[in-house]
Order: C-alpha cells, then structure tokens, then sequence
C-alpha cells in the first residue's frame, strides 16, 4: 500500500529524494504546493520536471479522507469524516476570541473507557494514521477558507494510545514550509498515560498539555475513569510534576462536572488541595448531557459555587465556554447517531 503524502515529515521527504538520486530540496517544494499552495494534483507541481512528477505519483498516495456531513451552530461547526475503510471520525470548530481553534481525533474509537464519555463506548478500531490526523485541518480549512489559529487533539481516541502518529502529525503541521501551526497553539490531552506524559516531556517544542483529570481522589476516579485502576493519583501528579519541571509549561486540568457524582463542595476543596502551588489551572466543563449515558449536567448555579471556591483556595480556573446545543456536541455523538 502506497505511502500517504499527508503523512510525511520535510525529513521524510528529503529521504526519499535522496533515495531516487534526486536533490533534497524538492521536499520543501513538495511542501509548499500540498500546504502554501493546496494542490491536490501533482501535475500542478510546478518546477519539479515530469519524470519527478510520475515518480511522485508512482510512489505515493494523494488521496484525503472524505467530508460526508457538518452541523452548525452559533460559534462552532461540527464535521464527520469517512476514512478510506469505511469509518468514521469527527472534528469540532469552534470560534473563540482568541481564534480558531479545531479539536481534531486521533483513532477511531477508544479503549480507556471512561464512563462519561460517548466515543469510549465504541472501543478502538484502530489509530489513525498521521496523515488522517493532518487531513482534518486541511477539509475544515477548505470549508471555512480561512486560517485555523489553534489545534487541539481532544477528539474520539486517548492521542498518547497513538503516540508515533500524533509525533509525527506535530512535526508536520508545526513545519514552518508546511501548515505552520506554531506548537504554542497545539494542545494535547490525555486521561493519564503517565509514562507517555514523561516522554512527551523530553520531546523538542513547547506543545500544550492537558490532563482530563475529573476527579480528585482515586476512590471517586476510579468509578468514572478506568485509567484510574492502572495510575493512582499520585503517579500521574509526580508525572506531571516531572513534565513541569523539564519544559517549564503550564498543565490544563479538564474538569467535566457531573452532578452528584465529582461536583460537590467537598471535591472542590479536594481538588484545590491536590493542584494547590503547582503551574497548572483548571478548566471546568459543563457536561454534554447524551441519550446513551444517564449522567447529568450540573445546574449552573453549582458550577459557579465548585468555580467560586477554587477560586477562594487560589486555583487559576476558567469555566469552557458552551457551544453546540443544537449539534451532536459531544465527543463521538455525531458519529454515533450517523452510524444509527
């Protein structure tokens, strides 16, 4: 099966035409016509001689996954994907005023299996390949026909189950000939895989970390997140700790309030004990309530009063913004109806 061109690393490239006796440079070329210019067709390629073109054509795969549908709503668009095997995988865009940001997956289904969480129920198919993973900013960039500023890979999968692949999707869309996507405005997020956290913490580039953490004493997380049993609590702090002090960035801790379950008063002040003089904040998120999974939203005026004493006890925490009540706005929901 032929290599996918979306799935290249400028280095990769460069190898490549050294292998075939050709100059190097022709890998920046390349870059900038599938990512400056957005040629799909090779024979586009201009300055590159048609024996090069033919051999392009030859050896590699031009192919993008397939936009079959999008839901809109005030802020935010919601798009699903058919992949070349017939699944499917979703991204969100949402507008913020700070930017553009897509939240982009990274496999097809998932196997951490927390509670809470839509895609968790369809357990993993497979990752995606790198190249799956560049493909979805490029679609959602051709349907806006702007820019997007930011990327987070918070979509269906746990991105450090995928490890290799979301590497080498950094490494592509941050390449400054390519998508140019600075790593200030990539944020990863994991459920906790503590040794990949202190891996991710010796890689080059000051990528954002965030931790769907959702609850603050292991008795409460391991009912909701089966990550829990494998790391305790204080394996993923002194991870976090170890990432921290090596990059010197600071830690997002996702949050989703579930009512009666992680949202009570007593978990706040938990919680403000367990991050208390770390570098980190908190972002709370109210939970996309779906018909499959019985939990609850918490009522807003118990968000503001968990926030409200946060707060008091010195935490930086945000509140996330809602989008989509009028979309399939949880991770996984879109695709799940469609498949229905």
């Amino acid at each position: 099966m032929k290599q996918n061109i979306y799935g290249m690393t400028t280095k990769d490239l460069e190898e490549y035409f050294i292998s075939i006796n050709d100059k190097k440079f022709r890998a920046v070329q390349v870059y900038e016509f599938l990512y400056k210019k957005r040629y799909n067709n090779v024979d586009e390629f201009s300055n590159i001689g048609n024996n090069i073109k033919e051999r392009l054509k030859e050896d590699f795969s031009f192919d993008k996954i397939h936009l079959v549908t999008k839901q809109e709503d005030e802020g935010v668009k919601k798009y699903l994907f058919k992949l070349q095997d017939n699944e499917y995988i979703e991204s969100v865009l949402m507008y913020h005023d700070y930017g553009i940001s897509l939240c982009i997956s990274s496999q097809i289904g998932c196997n951490m299996g927390c509670s809470f969480c839509q895609s968790g129920r369809l357990k993993k198919v497979r990752n995606l390949e790198s190249y799956e993973m560049v493909e979805q900013i490029l679609l959602v960039e051709e349907d806006i026909k702007t820019r997007i500023t930011h990327v987070v890979i918070m979509g269906i999968g746990e991105p450090f189950d995928n490890y290799d692949n979301l590497i080498k999707f950094i490494k592509i869309v941050n390449n400054p000939k390519g998508i140019n996507l600075g790593t200030r405005h990539i944020t990863v997020s994991t459920c906790g895989l503590v040794d990949k956290i202190k891996k991710f913490a010796n890689e080059e580039g000051q990528v954002n970390l965030a931790i769907s953490l959702h609850a603050p004493t292991d008795e409460l997380r391991k009912k909701i997140m089966k990550i829990a049993k494998v790391y305790s609590i204080k394996e993923l702090m002194d991870a976090i700790k170890y990432y921290i002090n090596k990059t010197n960035r600071r830690v997002t801790f996702e949050y989703i309030l579930l009512e009666n379950v992680n949202d009570s008063d007593n978990c706040a002040y938990e919680l403000a004990r367990l991050l208390k003089g770390m570098n980190a904040y908190v972002n709370l998120i109210p939970y996309n309530e779906t018909d499959n999974i019985t939990y609850k939203r918490t009522k807003d005026v118990q968000i503001k009063r968990f926030y409200d004493i946060l707060k008091k006890e010195g935490i930086t925490v945000t509140k996330r913004k809602e989008f989509g009540s009028k979309v399939d706005a949880a991770c996984g929901q879109l695709r799940s109806n469609y498949n229905k």
